[in-house]
C-alpha cells in the first residue's frame, strides 16, 4: 500500500462534486465537525462506557471517552505523520500532514454504532438470533445475512451508520472522506469470516461500499479479507490507551482500587529516575484524586510516544498488510509489562465489579425484549399490537421493506441508536411499569 493513495479527501457520495469551500477547513476537519455536531454522537452522552452512568461521582460515558480518544488520536496521527514525512520528504506534497485530523475524526466515530449498554447490548442482539426466539428467522436469510445477525457487532454498525443511505438521508450516509471511513474499520472483513471472535468490520449490506473504498485507497485484499488501513492502528491505539488508563482512574474514584494500588499500577510504566521526578510532583499535591490525574496524564503521554515509535519502526510491515495485532500488543519492556498488569487488574477487579455486572444483566434483558418485540412487529406488521409498536419507529427506518433482512436490520438500526436511558424508559412503558406523566 502507498501513502499517496491511502490518504484521500474524496467523499463517499460526492465523488464527482468539486465545490469551492467558503472557509479554510480541510476536508478532514469537516469530517470531525460533521461528526461532533451529529445527533448519533451527542447520544453517546447517555450510553454506558463501563460503569453505570454518572451520579454524584463522575465517571466516563461513551461521549467523554470518545472525546478523549479523539484527543489522543490527534497526537498519535500528528506525531506519526511528522516522523514519516521526515523519513519520506516526498510525502509533504500530499495530505500526509493531515493524519492527525483523520485519526481524531475516526476516533470520534469509533463507538457511534454501539447499541445501548455496550457489549452487553451487542451480545443480547446476537444471542437473540443465535439461540433465542429469533432463530425462527434463519430460513428467511442468506447465510451471510444470518452471520450478520448472529455476530452483531458495534464496529460494523458504526460503518453502517456513517455510510448507509437511510430513508430521507443524503446519498453516502454522512458523506465522509474515504480515508476517515477506512480508518474506523478495525476488522476489515465480513461477518462470515468473524469465526469465534465475533469481530468483523461491515455487514453484508455495506460490503460493496467498503470494497469501493478499499479499491480507491489501494487497500490490499487476500481471499476476501482486507489489510487494515494503516491509520486504523492509531485509532485502535488511542482507544486502547484511553480505556485502560481511564478505567483505572474511574475505579479509583469509585474506591474499587485504593490510592496506593492505583499509584503503584501507574508508576510501573516508568523507569526509577522518572518515577522519582513524578513522586516529587505528587508530594506537592494533597488531593488524592488529583495525584491520580497527574499520574494518568504521564502514562498516556508515555504510551502515546511508545505507540508512535512502534508504528514508525514497523511501517513497512504495516503497508504490506503483514503487521499482526495492535500496537499496544507490541509494546515490550517496562511499559508493556505495566500495560498488561493494568489489563489484569481491570478484568479481575473492575469488569467484575457488582455495579458493572448489574448493568450488563439489566442491559441484556432490556435489549433482548426490545429486539423481540420490534422484530416480531416488523415481521408481522398487520397485527394490532404490531401496528402500535411500528408507529413508535421513525420513518427513516425501513421496517416495512419487502426483504426480511432489510426489515430486521432496520429494527436493529432503531434500537442501536437509542441511549441507555431511552431504552430503559421504553422498556418500562411497553411492559406497563410506567406511564407518560
Amino acid at each position: 500500500m502507498h501513502w499517496s493513495q491511502l490518504i484521500s479527501n474524496k467523499r463517499l457520495g460526492q465523488e464527482e462534486l468539486h465545490v469551492r469551500k467558503a472557509d479554510d477547513r480541510t476536508e478532514f476537519h469537516r469530517d470531525y465537525d460533521r461528526l461532533i455536531f451529529s445527533a448519533p454522537f451527542r447520544r453517546l452522552q447517555n450510553k454506558t462506557q463501563v460503569f453505570p452512568l454518572p451520579g454524584s461521582i463522575f465517571v466516563h460515558n461513551r461521549l467523554t471517552h470518545s472525546l478523549e480518544v479523539a484527543s489522543v488520536g490527534r497526537s498519535l496521527g500528528d506525531d506519526t505523520s511528522r516522523r514519516l514525512i521526515e523519513r519520506h520528504p516526498e510525502l509533504r506534497e500530499g495530505h500526509m500532514s493531515e493524519c492527525g485530523s483523520i485519526v481524531s475524526a475516526a476516533c470520534l466515530a469509533h463507538d457511534m454504532g454501539n447499541p445501548p449498554f455496550g457489549h452487553s447490548g451487542e451480545r443480547a442482539i446476537a444471542s437473540y438470533f443465535r439461540e433465542g426466539a429469533g432463530l425462527k428467522y434463519q430460513p428467511m436469510m442468506k447465510p451471510e445475512q444470518w452471520h450478520d445477525l448472529t455476530h452483531y457487532e458495534g464496529n460494523a454498525n458504526a460503518f453502517r451508520l456513517l455510510t448507509h443511505q437511510f430513508l430521507g438521508r443524503r446519498p453516502g450516509g454522512f458523506v465522509m472522506t474515504y480515508s476517515t471511513l477506512a480508518a474506523i474499520v478495525k476488522y476489515p472483513y465480513p461477518s462470515s469470516m468473524a469465526g469465534t471472535k465475533q469481530k468483523f468490520g461491515f455487514f453484508q449490506s455495506e460490503t460493496e461500499v467498503y470494497r469501493r473504498i478499499a479499491d480507491e485507497l489501494g487497500i490490499i485484499e487476500h481471499d476476501g479479507r482486507f489489510a487494515r488501513h494503516p491509520l486504523v492502528y492509531l485509532v485502535e491505539a488511542a482507544d486502547d490507551i484511553c480505556y485502560e488508563i481511564m478505567d483505572i482512574e474511574d475505579a479509583h474514584k469509585l474506591k474499587i482500587l485504593s490510592t496506593d494500588e492505583t499509584r503503584s499500577l501507574l508508576l510501573a510504566y516508568f523507569e526509577p529516575e522518572r518515577q522519582a521526578s513524578i513522586n516529587e510532583v505528587l508530594s506537592k499535591v494533597t488531593d488524592r484524586n488529583e495525584q491520580i490525574v497527574y499520574l494518568r496524564s504521564c502514562c498516556i503521554g508515555a504510551l502515546e510516544s511508545a505507540c508512535v515509535k512502534t508504528f514508525v519502526e514497523n511501517e513497512e510491515q504495516i503497508l504490506a498488510g503483514e503487521f499482526d495485532g495492535s500496537l499496544v500488543r507490541h509494546l515490550d519492556g517496562r511499559i508493556g509489562e505495566a500495560y498488561r498488569a493494568c489489563e489484569a487488574v481491570s478484568y479481575d477487579k473492575i469488569y467484575s465489579a457488582p455495579d458493572v455486572l448489574d448493568i450488563e444483566l439489566a442491559g441484556h434483558k432490556i435489549i433482548s425484549e426490545l429486539v423481540d418485540l420490534f422484530t416480531t412487529a416488523a415481521m408481522t406488521p398487520n397485527g394490532a399490537y404490531s401496528k402500535l409498536l411500528l408507529r413508535r419507529v421513525s420513518t427513516q427506518y425501513e421496517v416495512r421493506a419487502d426483504d426480511p433482512y432489510t426489515r430486521i436490520m432496520a429494527v436493529l438500526d432503531y434500537i442501536s441508536g437509542m441511549t441507555d436511558v431511552y431504552a430503559l424508559d421504553l422498556f418500562r412503558k411497553i411492559n406497563g411499569n410506567s406511564l407518560p406523566g
